[in-house]
C-alpha cells in the first residue's frame, strides 16, 4: 500500500468519494432526472467552494500541495467534511507539501515510569496507551485481563505488544470477542487511515497497512471507503471468555509523549449498578491475585523503543 507523501491517487479517491455522498438536494442545488451521478458534479463542488471548475479539477486530481489554507478551507465546507475528515484534508495537503524536502524519521518514545504508575494507579478501570499504529505500548492489570484474547493473541509481536488492528483483522477469534466486529474493523481502519495522512513516511504504518491490506479481505474493503476518523469515543460491547458479555464505555484521551508520534490513554468503565460492573470488578480482583500477576501474559506492556 503506497502511502508516499504526495500520493495523488489518495487526494482524488477521498474527495471524489466525499463528492458522491452529497446530493444536489443536500448542498442546495437544484435536481434533475437526468443526472447520470447521484452526487455532486465537479463544477457543482467548484461553485459551493467559491472556484473555478478547472481549478477544482486540478484539485482532485491531487495537486493539492500548494493550495491555501482558505481555499482548504472552503473545499471541506462544500463537501461538508467533518471535523476529522478536514483535519486528514489538511494533513494531506501539508503531507504534499513537504514532499519535496528530506523528510525527517519519527522516533518512537518510550512510556514514562510516570504514565505506568497512573495507569496501575486505575483498579476498576481499564487502561492503556495506545500509539497511532495502534500498538498497545503500556497497559494497567485490567486492562490485559479485559483484553486477554488480544494479549494472548498470535498477532502479537515480538516484544509481546499487541497490535489492535493486527489483532481484529488477522485474528478469527476477534468475530466473536467484539459484539460489534463491523465497527470496530471500521472504526480501526479509519484511524490508521487518519494516521496515515498524519505520518506518511512512518515505514512500520506502511507496513501494517500492507499486511493488512494482503492478508484480510475486510480490511480491504473497508480502507477503500476512506474513512476517517481521529477521536473514538463511545460504547463497547465484548464477550469476554471468562465473564462472559461486557457493556463498558470508554474514552479517548489525547498524551502528549512526543511533540511529533499520536499517542492516546483509553479508559474502559462500566455504568455503576449493572451487570457489567459487576464483571469487570470481577476481572479486576482476579487480575490483582498473585497467581495472575505472575502470569506472564499479564505483565506490564513493554515501553516502546
Amino acid at each position: 500500500m503506497d502511502q508516499q507523501p504526495g500520493n495523488r491517487a489518495e487526494i482524488r479517491d477521498f474527495l471524489a468519494g466525499r463528492r458522491a455522498k452529497i446530493t444536489p438536494a443536500q448542498a442546495g442545488l437544484p435536481t434533475s432526472a437526468h443526472r447520470r451521478v447521484p452526487g455532486l458534479r465537479r463544477e457543482e463542488v467548484a461553485v459551493l467552494a467559491g472556484v473555478s471548475t478547472e481549478w477544482y479539477t486540478r484539485l482532485e486530481k491531487g495537486h493539492i500541495g500548494g493550495v491555501s489554507e482558505d481555499v482548504l478551507d472552503a473545499v471541506a465546507r462544500a463537501l461538508r467534511l467533518d471535523d476529522d475528515e478536514r483535519t486528514y484534508l489538511f494533513d494531506l495537503a501539508q503531507s504534499s507539501r513537504a514532499a519535496s524536502r528530506t523528510p525527517s524519521r519519527r522516533r518512537d518514545v518510550e512510556v514514562p515510569p510516570r504514565v505506568q504508575w497512573l495507569l496501575d494507579s486505575m483498579t476498576i478501570s481499564s487502561a492503556f496507551v495506545r500509539n497511532g499504529r495502534t500498538d498497545v505500548i503500556a497497559s494497567n492489570p485490567l486492562a490485559r485481563a479485559l483484553y486477554a484474547p488480544m494479549f494472548h493473541s498470535a498477532t502479537i509481536d515480538k516484544r509481546g505488544r499487541p497490535n489492535i488492528a493486527r489483532y481484529i483483522f488477522l485474528d478469527p477469534g476477534a468475530h466473536d470477542f467484539f459484539v460489534d466486529w463491523d465497527a470496530a474493523g471500521n472504526a480501526t481502519a479509519a484511524l490508521l487511515r487518519a494516521e496515515a495522512a498524519r505520518e506518511p513516511r512512518d515505514r512500520p504504518l506502511r507496513d501494517l497497512i500492507g499486511e493488512l491490506s494482503t492478508l484480510s479481505p475486510e480490511f480491504r474493503d473497508q480502507w477503500a471507503a476512506h474513512d476517517v476518523l481521529i477521536r473514538h469515543d463511545g460504547i463497547k460491547r465484548l464477550q469476554h471468555p471468562e465473564v462472559g458479555h461486557l457493556e463498558l464505555t470508554f474514552q479517548h484521551l489525547d498524551l502528549p509523549l512526543s511533540s511529533r508520534a499520536v499517542h492516546n490513554l483509553i479508559i474502559y468503565t462500566a455504568e455503576p449498578g449493572t451487570a457489567s460492573e459487576d464483571r469487570l470488578k470481577l476481572l479486576a480482583s482476579w487480575s490483582a491475585t498473585p497467581s495472575r500477576a505472575a502470569d506472564p501474559h499479564y505483565q506490564r506492556g513493554a515501553p516502546t523503543s
